[in-house]
């Protein structure tokens, strides 16, 4: 039997569990008898107990460590959105490649593994460059103009994510990050946040690689544009996602949703890999519990899409690089977090009192996950 690739989609969908309730409570519990008083070590004790309903685990450690890196074309650099031009996008795949780029030196220092995918950048890359060679096609249409891409093109790119993490995963992988990599691509997720959320085009809309006001104003207008000539339908996400999106935030959609699917957390950057997130969750809101937001960029819209899906980030560094860096730069935090939780002694083990009666926990988002 064929299985035409909204079939596969919907698969995908259903597949994705809720959090382990049994890991859970498990890690609440044991978080309670370690020797620390209740609640001291704040969020690495609900990134830790989070992890654990992530995986199952309840005392999960997270040693396979892959950044996916999505590198594709916008046709809206036509437009002159964008403080440096389009070619970027190819010459900054070769710079990953070679291991030159942020995001490598990161991930290195994170003990991650790197992949890149040409899932649609407008240019013949060598056959033999260390990448996977998946591309959609060379760049997207000018949003401006038109939708994106076609729905068969954004299934077609959502689904090579979702292969990507599928291999990774048969090799080993506890936790991904979201990485991608395209000139004019923060056009495109401000308008899938705009869409999505139906707040102004001007709240949701920052300066990108470095734009001047005048051309920020004018980058404000060509998503105007966009949203009034292709009318996204914010009830159908998938449709958001083919008019106004891109081939590498499709792709991340995929990985996204493939990650949940597989019990791995999944750790989201910034601005794009948050809207790629948030097209994710509106196709499944059980992914929400996957996501671990890594920092706050100073793109506006990064906010906005950060409060729609609930999350508040580990840190705020000011950010706006991309590339997966953000979230790279935060895996020593899980690992810090899940280490707590495993190593510590309780306070019976340790030969401690404990208190008297504990305090009553404060409820958290996970609990209605």
């Amino acid at each position: 039997m064929n299985i035409t690739r909204n079939d596969r989609l919907a698969e995908l969908i259903a597949s994705v569990p809720p959090l382990d309730q049994a890991a859970l409570g498990a890690s609440r519990q044991r978080q309670d008898l370690l020797t620390k008083p209740p609640g001291s070590l704040g969020r690495l004790e609900r990134l830790a107990t989070q992890l654990a309903g992530i995986t199952g685990v309840a005392r999960p450690r997270l040693p396979r460590k892959a950044v996916i890196v999505m590198a594709a074309d916008h046709g809206v650099t036509r437009e002159g959105v964008s403080a440096y031009p389009a070619q970027v996008t190819a010459q900054m795949v070769r710079n990953f490649a070679s291991g030159g780029a942020a995001i490598n030196v990161l991930a290195r220092q994170a003990g991650a593994r790197v992949i890149v995918v040409d899932i649609g950048v407008a240019a013949d890359l060598p056959a033999d460059l260390p990448i996977v060679h998946r591309k959609v096609a060379f760049g997207t249409q000018n949003l401006a103009d038109g939708p994106a891409m076609t729905e068969p093109q954004a299934l077609a790119a959502i689904g090579i994510g979702a292969d990507i993490l599928m291999s990774e995963a048969d090799l080993g992988l506890d936790v991904v990050c979201l990485g991608e990599m395209g000139i004019g691509n923060t056009t495109a997720a401000s308008a899938i946040v705009a869409a999505i959320t139906g707040l102004p085009v001007d709240d949701v809309t920052g300066r990108g690689t470095g734009i001047d006001p005048a051309t920020w104003r004018h980058k404000i207008d060509v998503i105007e544009r966009a949203l009034e000539r292709n009318r996204p339908d914010p009830a159908l996400p998938l449709d958001v996602l083919a008019k106004v999106g891109g081939f590498e935030i499709a792709g991340l959609v995929g990985v996204t949703l493939a990650a949940a699917s597989r019990r791995i957390a999944v750790v989201l950057d910034g601005f794009i890999a948050t809207a790629a997130a948030l097209v994710a969750v509106e196709l499944c809101p059980h992914v929400r519990g996957f996501l671990v937001a890594a920092h706050r960029s100073v793109e506006v819209g990064h906010r906005a899409a950060l409060e729609r899906l609930e999350l508040e980030p580990l840190v705020a560094l000011d950010l706006r690089l991309g590339e997966g860096s953000g979230a790279a730069l935060v895996l020593p935090i899980l690992d810090a977090a899940v280490a707590l939780l495993d190593e510590m002694a309780t306070f019976d083990e340790a030969g401690i009192a404990a208190k008297v009666s504990a305090p009553e926990r404060v409820p958290s988002r996970l609990d209605a996950t």
